[in-house]
């Protein structure tokens, strides 16, 4: 391992997943899922400089064969979207495809399964061990269940990395999710395998969509303890989410012992994003990034995937969020009072008519209680950090009013 110049800390090997072909995930003209996303992200992060760093390879994802997304799916649903693709003009709703939320669109099923390429070709690079650090911010794709589309997403490709990592011999896979709604699909596709972890934190579903993810939903009969919610309630900043966080996630990693962390950001818990109503600010998210790194570091030996996700204020947030995930993961984190450059600033004003943030960061203040300073029955969410505590830390040999 190579170390950055001016820098004490190791360059990890790091692949970052990226390619224009990925934009053609494309539901339309208005849909919250834009493309433009993905290509504004890349943009800032090649303007940081974090593409062009010697230890950092840029990799363009391949079209998922059908047997790779049947390692997660139903035969029968991809063969659903081939047919919705080829013809959107029919549509199958009992299987999500063709609904306000997952619109059909000719050529969907070639770009569902690129970005699920991106996940598999990030964990084959971690098995193999040319990468030891993998980012997808394409990805994240964490609704799509085994037989059906949900919530903007066709393939899930988290699970699919997962599911390879698993194939390849990887023994236990802990995934963590930050994404602002509930990782439904991932978690019911893991269910019942103790092998791997899911760990979610989100929303309430009293508040927002799916309307799952509660701390009583904690896995199946075989692996009861694999399933973990932290449902947070709405409004919900920086300084309740991270106390949610680092009182929930570190011990059960720690108690699991996993191989391979495999995580998704989702950006949508900002406060600026439409679609839900978390207070969390871009430094905030840049927190969460950095924790999940060092979890890999402390026991993973440094394996870690990261993925994208939800995120809907286009301009404002997700480049900067996902440019940090990129930056963290390629051990070269980008300081919050750093400039966003004026080349990518001048560019979406001319693409877009907006302003952009002209720091990396909020300008917030991060602080949070840890843990150890005690429970507050008053405080709603510690009242749901304690009934996630409750729900699962003793199925992993945890005291959930003293680990």
């Amino acid at each position: 391992m190579t170390f950055l110049p001016g820098l004490s800390q190791p360059a990890p090997p790091t692949m970052v997943v990226w390619n224009s072909a990925m934009t053609a995930y494309n539901f339309g003209l208005g849909h919250p899922m834009a493309p433009a996303r993905l290509d504004l992200t890349a943009r800032l992060s090649r303007s940081l400089g974090l593409l062009d760093l010697a230890h950092v390879s840029v990799e363009a994802p391949e079209v998922a064969s059908d047997a790779e997304l049947e390692t997660v799916h139903s035969p029968e649903f991809v063969a659903a979207v081939r047919r919705v693709s080829d013809d959107p003009a029919s549509p199958d709703e009992a299987r999500g495809l063709g609904t306000d939320d997952d619109p059909a669109f000719a050529g969907m099923h070639d770009a569902a399964a690129r970005l699920a390429g991106g996940s598999l070709a990030a964990a084959s690079a971690i098995l193999d061990g040319s990468a030891l650090h993998a980012v997808n911010f394409g990805g994240g794709l964490h609704h799509a269940a085994r037989d059906r589309a949900s919530g903007f997403c066709i393939y899930n490709d988290s699970a699919l990395a997962v599911q390879r990592l698993l194939d390849g011999g990887i023994s236990r896979v802990a995934y963590i999710d930050v994404d602002a709604h509930h990782g439904d699909g991932t978690e019911s596709i893991f269910w019942d395998d103790p092998r791997v972890l899911t760990i979610s934190l989100h929303e309430s579903g009293l508040t927002l969509f799916p309307g799952t993810g509660f701390a009583n939903e904690i896995g199946g009969p075989q692996a009861e303890g694999s399933a973990v919610n932290v449902a947070l309630p709405s409004g919900t900043g920086d300084a309740g989410w991270l106390r949610a966080f680092h009182a929930v996630v570190p011990q059960l990693v720690g108690a699991f012992q996993p191989e391979v962390i495999v995580s998704q950001h989702g950006c949508d818990s900002h406060r600026l994003d439409p679609l839900a109503h978390l207070n969390i600010s871009v430094d905030g998210q840049r927190e969460a990034a950095t924790a999940v790194g060092n979890l890999a570091a402390r026991h993973c030996e440094g394996r870690w995937i990261a993925t994208g996700g939800g995120g809907y204020s286009v301009t404002d947030v997700v480049p900067r969020s996902w440019s940090h995930l990129i930056a963290i993961a390629a051990g070269r984190p980008v300081p919050l009072q750093t400039p966003v450059p004026e080349d990518w600033r001048t560019y979406v004003s001319d693409k877009f008519g907006m302003d952009t943030p002209g720091l990396m960061g909020d300008d917030v203040e991060l602080w949070w209680r840890s843990w150890e300073v005690g429970f507050d029955p008053n405080d709603a969410v510690d009242r749901t950090v304690m009934a996630t505590r409750k729900a699962v830390f003793p199925l992993h040999g945890l005291d959930p009013w003293f680990d």
